[in-house]
């Protein structure tokens, strides 16, 4: 089963992007271990000049890596501590992000140009 690929976006504080980046620099580590240990895999976070932050991770489940991560008492703490960086936020930070639709992945359209395999014939094709 091929992977779910996740885009979000959020928007940080003006006021806040400096501390943002910073507490982000160094995540506590049972935070890291609970998102791995949830299925969040390639997650990476992007940060613009203005605040607007884009995510990606990949997953094999959105629903079962977010139920998972619900179920850890870190992420309770964490999205608690996170939720005043974010404009127009209502509830925790990883409820109320915007999931981007993907409309390209290259490995994706590779794939489906690649030729089916050629079988040769017992003849000596």
């Amino acid at each position: 089963m091929s992977p779910d690929r996740v885009c979000f976006t959020l928007q940080v504080k003006a006021g806040r992007i400096e501390e943002y980046t910073r507490r982000h620099a160094a995540v506590w580590p049972q935070m890291l271990r609970a998102l791995k240990a949830a299925g969040w895999h390639n997650y990476s976070l992007f940060l613009r000049p203005d605040g607007l932050l884009i995510g990606y991770f990949e997953t094999t489940s959105l629903h079962g890596a977010r139920a998972r991560m619900a179920a850890t008492d870190v992420n309770a703490l964490w999205q608690a501590d996170m939720a005043g960086f974010f404009e127009g936020l209502d509830g925790a930070p990883d409820d109320g992000f915007t999931q981007l639709a993907e409309v390209f992945n290259l490995e994706d359209q590779l794939a489906a140009l690649a030729p089916a395999p050629r079988h040769s014939n017992t003849k000596g094709d």
